[in-house]
């Protein structure tokens, strides 16, 4: 275990006592000697770390802390790699930089044992990129951020074209397929809409009547997916 992943163990142990707990008790459960409590108490102290007690007493972390080169354990770094290659490989262009700009900038304020770990990460994401336009996802994630309403000119699996008014609140992205999820003023109910079968996108500077959220929450309860 490195030094970092185990001054982030010790604070994340300190977290779940609500009174002072021995560094005896600490120094077991992290399987360390009471020696290497005592010195990595007092790096985190140095750090910023609300940290009250003393040797022979027992130690309580005050409420409010958060230290943000530790914020993240060694196998919270390798699932942010992955995500972010998933998405640098799946995702539209803008979405592609955003995902290497984000691990770019996690990077930047790792200590270097987990800064390596993250660089020599050999957890990969396959697949091909799905999007069936660039700039239109990109423009149907934006409708989704200000929730506005979006005309969709959409070929269903009978190939037979329609134009629907569509309250998007979601995008699901699929091993084989994308797919745009929203309340469809024509069926008054949800629907589902693959990407790829997605002729035109436009986006209407009127803003659907119900929050995202909301849509989203009672799509949820309905726990159904049905790719018409």
């Amino acid at each position: 275990m490195s030094r970092t992943q185990r001054l982030f163990d010790l604070i994340q142990l300190l977290r779940q006592h609500r009174y002072p707990v021995s560094a005896a008790h600490l120094a077991d459960t992290l399987n360390v000697s009471i020696r290497t409590i005592y010195r990595d108490i007092q790096t985190l102290q140095q750090q910023g770390a609300d940290i009250d007690g003393e040797p022979g007493v027992g130690y309580i972390l005050r409420p409010g802390f958060m230290l943000p080169p530790l914020m993240f354990s060694e196998e919270e770094i390798e699932a942010l790699v992955l995500g972010g290659r998933w998405v640098a490989r799946r995702g539209d262009e803008r979405l592609s930089v955003a995902a290497k700009n984000a691990i770019t900038k996690i990077a930047a304020v790792l200590p270097d044992d987990l800064k390596n770990i993250l660089e020599a990460s050999t957890l990969l994401a396959g697949g091909e990129n799905l999007a069936f336009g660039e700039v239109e996802l990109a423009n149907i994630r934006h409708a989704i951020r200000v929730e506005h309403k979006l005309v969709i000119k959409y070929l269903d699996l009978k190939d037979c074209e329609t134009v629907r008014t569509i309250w998007p609140f979601a995008i699901g992205y699929f091993n084989d397929v994308n797919v745009l999820v929203g309340w469809c003023e024509l069926r008054e109910d949800f629907r589902h809409f693959r990407t790829d079968r997605l002729l035109s996108v436009t986006s209407l500077e009127e803003k659907y009547p119900r929050r995202r959220t909301v849509l989203f929450k009672e799509w949820q309860d309905k726990q159904k997916i049905d790719l018409r």
